[in-house]
């Protein structure tokens, strides 16, 4: 006889074991994903809720481990599944057993939703940043006008990239005054008229939080608005988007546009996490309301964006539970300083550790990749995916 441990960070050497052994690839599929391990936090609880929690979750096989108001449930999917039912379960557990189903894992998107057709998710999506501003945090300056940025843009999609995001307003730590609207669409809708009319295959997006500048960038042919504010800023750009049918990059981050890098707002009681998912749930929920229609929906965790080094770097760790937003889901750790924590890189020594950050990203479930070198990216992203990780 011979025992063989599988290693059970996604479900695919249960399932690769399962087909191995004759099962059908569908059944081998579902079969693994029931099996796959999963945990939740739970908080505020009272003791009644608590005392149920144990015995009942205990008799479903279920992992219970609990302290003053609070129970950790592990378990595999197809046992907590059988926990999520508020109708079967007792009845201090009807909220729990709710909410723990809310926050189970959704099959995720196949497609994204934009005002240049669906864009296909089967494959790591490489978004290519492209700042037509002089004050960057690490390119600024470098394509100012057309002609320049034309010629980088060039050069991504020759690389590898799969969307162009141009951006005409740095969200830099430490910058002092905001970019007005005029400036900003001065820098943008030129380079995007551009992009399109030279590569009309290559989706645009414009980086922006003004629905003044998405407006005008749409029109000259993006296909996606990248708010790195989530909607909050301008309370006409969920309109905006709905309007033009675009897709829309949701990302997460607290405070006025010139506080959104800083430290400022980075109190999440200490659970960033749940912090980050309930308000990008909100995010998406508002988005709703101006018709912007859950398909063209991406989100963003926000890497340093209201989030200390140590936030961020959890974050990433943890980045399957925003899965449970049942939307595709975006990472910008390009370059940031968090990547530079503890081994003192500067800011141009940093792509290789990006490119490790998206591979660690796309196994925890990212889809979407926003960075500044596409080569590198993309190299890391075909070879987590030639071992079939997420």
């Amino acid at each position: 006889m011979n025992v063989t441990p599988l290693a059970l960070h996604s479900p695919k050497a249960v399932r690769d074991a399962l087909s191995a052994g004759g099962w059908e690839a569908g059944q081998a599929a579902n079969a693994a994903l029931g099996a796959h391990q999963l945990a939740f936090r739970l908080t505020d609880l009272d003791q009644d809720a608590l005392e149920a929690l144990v015995h009942f979750a205990g008799s479903l096989g279920l992992e219970v481990f609990t302290g003053d108001r609070w129970a950790i449930l592990a378990g595999s999917r197809s046992r907590l599944s059988a926990f999520a039912r508020p109708w079967l379960v007792p009845a201090p557990l009807a909220e729990a057993a709710m909410k723990v189903g809310m926050a189970m894992s959704a099959e995720l998107p196949r497609t994204w939703d934009t005002a240049r057709g669906p864009v296909s998710l089967d494959h790591p999506i490489i978004v290519a940043i492209l700042n037509t501003t002089p004050d960057s945090f690490s390119d600024g300056g470098r394509f100012l006008g057309p002609d320049a940025a034309l010629a980088h843009a060039a050069a991504l999609v020759e690389a590898g990239a799969d969307i162009l995001d141009v951006g005409g307003e740095s969200t830099r730590p430490g910058r002092q005054e905001q970019v007005p609207e005029a400036e900003e669409l001065a820098r943008v809708v030129p380079v995007i008229e551009a992009i399109v009319r030279e590569h009309p295959d290559v989706p645009v997006s414009v980086d922006t939080v003004k629905a003044g500048v998405a407006r005008p960038a749409l029109d000259a042919g993006a296909a996606i608005v990248n708010d790195v504010s989530a909607f909050r800023l301008d309370p006409g750009m969920a309109a905006t988007v709905a309007a033009s049918k675009a897709g829309a990059i949701l990302m997460h981050s607290r405070g006025p546009i010139l506080e959104i890098s800083s430290y400022r707002h980075a109190d999440y009681g200490g659970d960033v996490v749940g912090g980050v998912i309930a308000e990008l749930r909100e995010s998406i929920d508002r988005a709703g309301v101006d018709g912007v229609t859950p398909d063209a929906i991406v989100v963003d965790p926000g890497f340093g964006f209201s989030k200390t080094e140590a936030q961020s770097l959890l974050l990433l760790d943890q980045l399957g539970a925003l899965q449970s937003l049942g939307r595709p889901v975006l990472v910008g750790p390009s370059r940031k300083r968090f990547l530079g924590a503890g081994i003192g890189l500067d800011v141009k020594e940093r792509d290789g550790v990006t490119a490790l950050a998206c591979a660690m990203a796309w196994e925890r479930g990212a889809q979407l990749f926003r960075v500044h070198s596409v080569p590198a990216v993309r190299q890391a992203l075909a070879l987590v995916q030639a071992t079939g990780g997420s």
